[in-house]
């Protein structure tokens, strides 16, 4: 069933209308429509303790701005675009850059910050925004729209879907940070499993360099492994990124397009019970290991510190636009982009 909440978070501007979600088994979940953002998820523990397995900021200032990107649906493009440059139907295209040179999620205007077209119904919420021609950097009108339906099974269904009336680049993702045990620590103790062979190596701007097999790397989470001892790892590829920041090759045989919905990754927090499974269309996931969430003011009164949470983004790869398979992420009018993720919370028995 989906009710609307009163907002509950106390701001001098117009405040952003939540809605939440709730399921038979103490599961809910918030929205907003400012960034069409994961706000809050809140789910028991083994012993029956209910807690927020999100980040998050106190109010409603830091969704305005939301530099890191909590919870948000994440476009034009998700993750890295090198220079922000690209050819498109032989010509070159600018796009925002503001990330060491580099694009990233959309630029500082992106998806992320727009205050999105709510809707609620039984079925689930609907958040609906037109991106403008230009918008970005990026050409074309682009009319996007994202569901979410939570079901008593703890599944979070994202499906999204956009049309456009020029050919554009077109690459979303939901971007919530996670943390199990619901923020008494930090996510080391986390066990990660993750269904990929290879992942993409990159230089010191996060643009992807080469495709790397796992083994023998603290890349390799094909069996569950802890997060927090990875991290030590004399590996040069975690010393550049502080942690992990990496786009795992989930579907490498759909040659950097969407294929059916399948289980890519699991996570399972031992003190809590707590579970996560992420299912998704995309060839890409991006495993980050919340290495720059140090002095992020979060919901608790309190900075957040490094590894307080992780985000599991399922996209296309980054820098595709530059690479090989370019064609796969532009959409083109007369087309429609659709791709789903799914994350499930439960409880291990």
């Amino acid at each position: 069933m989906t009710t609307k909440q009163p907002i509950a978070l106390a701001v001098p501007r117009a405040a952003d209308q939540l809605f939440t979600l709730r399921n038979a088994n103490d599961m809910r979940l918030t929205i907003s429509e400012r960034g069409a953002a994961l706000v809050s998820w809140w789910a028991p523990d083994r012993y029956g303790k209910v807690a927020d397995v999100l980040l998050g900021y106190r109010d409603a200032d830091g969704y305005a701005d939301n530099s890191a990107y909590f919870g948000a649906i994440i476009g034009r493009w998700a993750n890295r675009i090198a220079q922000g440059r690209f050819m498109l139907d032989g010509a070159q295209v600018q796009a925002a850059v503001n990330d060491r040179g580099n694009h990233l999620h959309g630029g500082d205007a992106g998806f992320h910050k727009a205050r999105w077209t709510l809707s609620a119904s039984d079925a689930g919420v609907s958040l609906r925004l037109v991106s403008p021609d230009g918008d970005g950097g990026f050409p074309g009108k682009l009319d996007v729209q994202v569901h979410y339906r939570l079901d008593d099974e703890g599944r979070l269904t994202i499906d999204f879907e956009a049309v456009a009336d020029a050919p554009t680049p077109v690459n979303l993702t939901a971007h919530p940070y996670f943390n199990l045990n619901g923020g008494s620590a930090d996510v080391g103790d986390h066990m990660l499993q993750i269904d990929a062979d290879f992942y993409l190596e990159t230089d010191p701007g996060g643009i992807p360099v080469g495709v790397a097999a796992v083994g023998g790397t603290p890349f390799d989470f094909r069996q569950p492994a802890a997060i927090g001892p990875r991290l030590g790892w004399p590996d040069a590829q975690i010393r550049l990124a502080g942690g992990f920041d990496h786009c795992y090759c989930v579907k490498p045989h759909a040659m950097g397009r969407t294929g059916p919905l399948r289980e890519v990754a699991r996570v399972y927090d031992p003190g809590s019970g707590r579970r996560l499974q992420v299912s998704t269309t995309e060839p890409g996931l991006q495993f980050y290991s919340g290495n720059s969430l140090a002095g992020v003011q979060g919901r608790a009164g309190r900075p957040y510190a490094r590894h307080d949470g992780f985000c599991l983004e399922a996209h296309a790869y980054p820098d595709q636009l530059n690479g090989q398979c370019a064609s796969a992420v532009i959409l083109r009018p007369g087309q429609v982009y659709r791709q789903t993720t799914v994350y499930r919370l439960s409880l291990q028995s």
